[in-house]
């Protein structure tokens, strides 16, 4: 099919514009009868977890999968027999009435893919593992044995590249962070940029022959070096005058609340700014959970408008602030740096982001009510016990609490309340803009003033002391909005702290999160923000809270607790990851800022979790290896002493705390 570049100019450096929602436009790509990018819909798709082998169980929980809304099906193929067997799931899925298209899974195995490719309507291969070399080795290469190293792995590629044209079948190249060659290391080294490479070598070597049917993608467990990985791959390719579709996803996302809220704030980042058009949210879950996470955040931008157009009006105030297209932003989109800001009363400047919680729905007379924002409090010793996911900032409004709350947690007052305070000690006030410059009564210390992000006056801005804004939007668009207002700040050296907050009214838990993990996830993954404040007026506290803290884990500003980077299971795992990860979960979920990779096989083992601090790793039925980092400590320990075994490793290396 031919290409549709539409002269795509890429304003915003890595997609069409920074300041409106606007669609990449992509290669249109048939899979099946079902047709990716172009102006099609964002597809979601999912992957089974069961044995390949197993043909009744893997299309059943297909339809499951299909049913709950997954577009396209991926099936595990390790080896040649399980790429034959794809053929008898595909006729009973046939035979049912289930006309998806299946895409087979391909790691090492070239003959696997080959065979595959005359079955079904999709492969997907690893550039860093499809007949390249993943030894963990630092290799040096010449440029001579770098090109010969690259001819030999197309001689091994253009086979399948020729069978996918004869079949017509499609492709997606999917590079994953933690599995890049030793070859592609050599020369970039464990990077964004390596993982482009990588990537860009295998399409250049699909279009040598003629061959476009291709998708793309960038995985990684670390959000930041996801997001920087699929922005650097658009800039690349529309150099090249490439537009191949997105497949978006962050791989080992975990499972629950964490995985939610990790896959939102990759994902969704990447959505704000109109790249993306098929979705696999990745969750130690069974599979038909996923495709439901997939599609609210889809479901998002159906009607996401590029009407939003932000408007200067004056020199000095800036209603709709808007960056000047022409201009590179302010900020690297390709390397996280946090925003240099001064700091007021340990917010901003090299403090964490902190929390702020809307508690004035709550009973002021009962302390209790605290321990949701992680405040336990005891009667009996009449103190505080503070949880590793304490909230910073209450906001209370015009309602005076009947208790003493606890020192590590500021109040914040509406300004006139805060005014008739006795006892300003801890107690702060939220003020709007207008009133706080032509207010003679200020906090000495520390004022939260409150400003709309189409409101941007540097004048007046300069002038503010001894202030932390609160940036409030109500666009629809917002991201951009807030985005544009910290642009506007770095544009005239503004360096006032701040906290950004965002509303929601009649949303479920469910789609709070992932709304919420987008909408603050893009901007902190930029280096934006100094704190959160989730405005969810009905929702619980104690949901808000922990949403807050886990979208600062997500985008690594701010750790407060042990993450698990687990795979979501395959045909492949030899054990039960689900199980597992909450027994690991279970004993070590007290160690905070540790991470942990939990990986099925050796396919999604010391490569996948290549950000994780210790790994746990199937290798063979009943058989685990352990890791400290990508180095193997421990081979072929029996599932039963495994968990032991690593928290021993912990313990020896100084890393283990005894659960209070």
């Amino acid at each position: 099919m031919e290409n549709i570049l539409a002269n795509q100019a890429l304003k915003g450096g890595y997609c069409n514009s920074l300041t409106q929602y606007s669609r990449f436009l992509t290669r249109e790509v048939k899979i099946g009868d079902i047709a990716l990018g172009g102006h099609n819909p964002i597809r979601i798709q999912s992957m089974t977890t069961t044995d390949t082998m197993d043909t009744l169980g893997t299309v059943e929980q297909t339809i499951r999968m299909v049913e709950s809304g997954c577009d396209y099906v991926r099936i595990t193929a390790p080896s040649i027999k399980e790429a034959e067997n794809l053929a008898n799931i595909k006729k009973e899925l046939r035979f049912r009435g289930y006309d998806v298209p299946l895409i087979a899974d391909i790691h090492f195995t070239p003959n696997a893919a080959e065979m595959a490719a005359r079955i079904v309507e999709k492969v997907r291969v690893n550039p860093g593992n499809y007949a390249d070399k993943k030894k963990f080795e630092n290799l040096e290469y010449t440029q001579d044995a770098y090109n010969a190293e690259l001819e030999r792995i197309n001689k091994k590629f253009i086979p399948l590249i020729k069978i996918c044209k004869e079949y017509g079948t499609a492709m997606r190249i999917g590079t994953n962070h933690g599995s890049l060659s030793d070859r592609i290391m050599s020369h970039y080294g464990d990077t964004p940029r390596g993982m482009v490479e990588s990537a860009m070598e295998f399409i250049r070597m699909c279009e040598a022959e003629n061959y476009y049917n291709l998708v793309i993608s960038m995985k990684a467990s670390n959000t930041q070096v996801m997001v920087q990985a699929y922005r650097l791959l658009v800039e690349t390719m529309v150099k090249e005058g490439m537009n191949y579709p997105l497949h978006l996803g962050v791989t080992e996302a975990g499972d629950g609340e964490d995985g939610r809220i990790k896959s939102a704030v990759g994902i969704g980042t990447l959505l704000e700014d109109g790249l993306g058009d098929t979705i696999r949210v990745s969750l130690t879950e069974d599979p038909e959970f996923e495709a439901p996470v997939a599609k609210a955040l889809a479901d998002r931008y159906v009607n996401r408008t590029e009407s939003q157009k932000l408007k200067v009006e004056s020199s000095n105030v800036l209603h709709h602030p808007e960056l000047v297209e022409e201009q590179s932003p302010t900020y690297n989109p390709y390397q996280y740096s946090r925003r240099i800001t001064e700091s007021v009363q340990h917010i901003g400047g090299h403090y964490h982001p902190v929390v702020m919680i809307d508690v004035t729905k709550e009973n002021l007379k009962d302390p209790y009510f605290l321990s949701a924002i992680g405040y336990n409090y005891s009667a009996g010793l009449d103190k505080y016990n503070l949880a590793d996911q304490a909230c910073d900032l209450a906001f209370l409004g015009d309602n005076l609490p009947s208790f003493s709350f606890p020192g590590n947690l500021k109040q914040v007052y509406n300004y006139q309340t805060w005014l008739k305070l006795q006892d300003k000690n801890n107690c702060h006030p939220l003020i709007s803009i207008d009133d706080f410059n032509s207010t003679a009564v200020k906090d000495e210390h520390l004022n939260f003033v409150e400003i709309d992000a189409t409101e941007f006056n540097h004048i007046s801005l300069h002038q503010l002391r001894n202030v932390v804004l609160v940036l409030k939007t109500s666009a629809s668009h917002g991201m951009a909005e807030q985005r544009a207002f910290f642009i506007a700040l770095q544009e005239k050296n503004i360096q006032i702290p701040v906290i950004i907050k965002r509303s929601y009214e009649n949303l479920d838990a469910d789609n709070l999160q992932l709304y919420a993990s987008t909408d603050l996830g893009a901007l902190l993954t930029d280096g934006f923000g100094d704190g959160v404040w989730i405005d969810a007026m009905g929702q619980d506290l104690a949901l808000i809270n922990s949403t807050s803290f886990g979208i600062l884990q997500a985008t690594r500003t701010r750790i407060s607790k042990t993450e698990y980077i687990s795979c979501p299971s395959c045909g492949r795992t030899l054990f039960d990851l689900q199980e597992t990860t909450q027994l690991i979960r279970s004993r070590t979920d007290h160690l905070k800022g540790l991470k942990i990779g939990i990986m099925g096989c050796i396919v999604n083992g010391p490569g996948e979790m290549a950000d994780a601090d210790y790994g746990y790793v199937g290798t063979g039925p009943g058989k685990i290896t352990l890791y400290r980092g990508q180095e193997v400590v421990k081979k072929n320990v029996n599932t039963a002493f495994a968990l032991d075994e690593l928290i021993e490793i912990i313990k020896g290396d100084g890393n283990w705390v005894e659960k209070v």
